[in-house]
């Protein structure tokens, strides 16, 4: 018999059972009073026949589907591959399997796949937003609805309707500003990444007031797509002027990994005649022939408390009113920086 076609029933005469008694094992539940010796009997029958319990019919007798969905911007991007492991394996420790879905750094794809998920089989969702306000009337909707819901993003202009978790950029462009000064660093361009229709977001307007703060010390914010040839075809035009920056900051690692390679181009080196800073500290980072400096996101922490949130809501225990963390940034230097040529 093919492996996709094994029953239950087939399960439980292998295993010398009724089908109850089969179902009520292989599911867990805590009514069972099968022997151990029975228990084992019912596993390796399972085990020996490839039988996998249909999903759909589960989650109708138990109301579950024991998954979760992770919505992310772009799975090319090293930082969301990186937190779909870190955060996959911490909800596996709790008994969900994880089904990824990509964004693809498009606003209009965006708001599509975040109407499309909570139709999938899924209990609840934890998504990458590019912007709260963007799509508040969907997650007050989701909220009314009871639909267990966490988004990651940045501070909107009101406390965000479902679950979020939130990094603070303050602290690390705080430390990246302050030591690219004390090395010497007058001109800085900040690379703004942004997917297609999304606003330009905080990160560069709060580094431009860090800046302008500093005797003699100018900054400019320099539009980029989200990609790293993107990127990197950007950084060429900004490193081709006479008078360019000595310090570039972008929005993410991965377009600081685009400059790094413009600067090559053009024979530059990092970070002898330009240093370059990412944000987000994907371990990728570290191990590059010229380490990247960044800002780094408390990555296993922050997939930590939005599974806390999510499986809260999922399970019951979560209150009627949103809750909100915020996790402090912290600025790593590595061997991208040193004073200006």
């Amino acid at each position: 018999m093919a492996a996709g076609k094994i029953r239950l029933k087939d399960v439980a005469e292998r295993a010398g059972v009724a089908v109850n008694t089969a179902s009520t094992i292989l599911n867990h539940r805590p009514n069972s009073w099968a022997s151990k010796k029975t228990e084992e009997r019912v596993f390796t029958a399972a085990k020996e026949l490839g039988y996998r319990p249909n999903r759909a019919a589960v989650a109708l007798r138990s109301g579950s589907f024991q998954t979760i969905g992770l919505l992310v911007a772009d799975l090319e991007n090293p930082y969301f591959t990186h937190f779909s492991r870190v955060f996959g394996n911490q909800i596996a420790a709790k008994g969900y399997d994880l089904v990824i879905e990509s964004w693809q750094t498009d606003l209009e794809q965006e708001k599509k796949s975040l109407e499309d998920f909570v139709h999938r089989n899924v209990d609840g969702i934890v998504a990458f937003v590019s912007n709260l306000d963007e799509h508040r009337e969907f997650l007050e909707h989701q909220a009314k609805l009871g639909f267990p819901f966490v988004v990651l993003t940045m501070p909107g202009a009101g406390k965000s309707p479902v679950d979020a978790v939130m990094p603070d950029f303050s602290t690390g462009l705080q430390g990246v500003a302050e030591r690219l000064y004390e090395l010497g660093h007058r001109s800085f361009t900040f690379l703004a990444a942004r997917s297609v229709g999304q606003r330009m977001g905080g990160r560069p307007s709060f580094f431009q007031k860090i800046i302008g703060e500093f005797d003699g010390a100018k900054v400019e914010v320099v539009e980029s797509g989200p990609q790293i040839e993107e990127a990197r075809e950007v950084g060429r035009r900004i490193l081709e002027r006479v008078e360019r920056p000595t310090a570039i900051v972008a929005l993410n690692d991965l377009t600081a990994i685009g400059v790094m390679r413009a600067a090559k181009d053009l024979g530059l080196g990092v970070p002898e005649d330009l240093s370059v800073v990412g944000i987000d500290g994907i371990p990728l980072g570290e191990q590059l022939s010229v380490s990247l400096s960044t800002i780094a996101q408390p990555h296993k922490e922050m997939a930590a408390k939005a599974a806390e949130f999510l499986i809260d809501r999922i399970e019951g225990g979560g209150s009627d009113l949103s809750k909100e963390a915020i996790f402090e940034t912290n600025f790593i230097e590595r061997e991208s920086i040193a004073p200006p040529a």
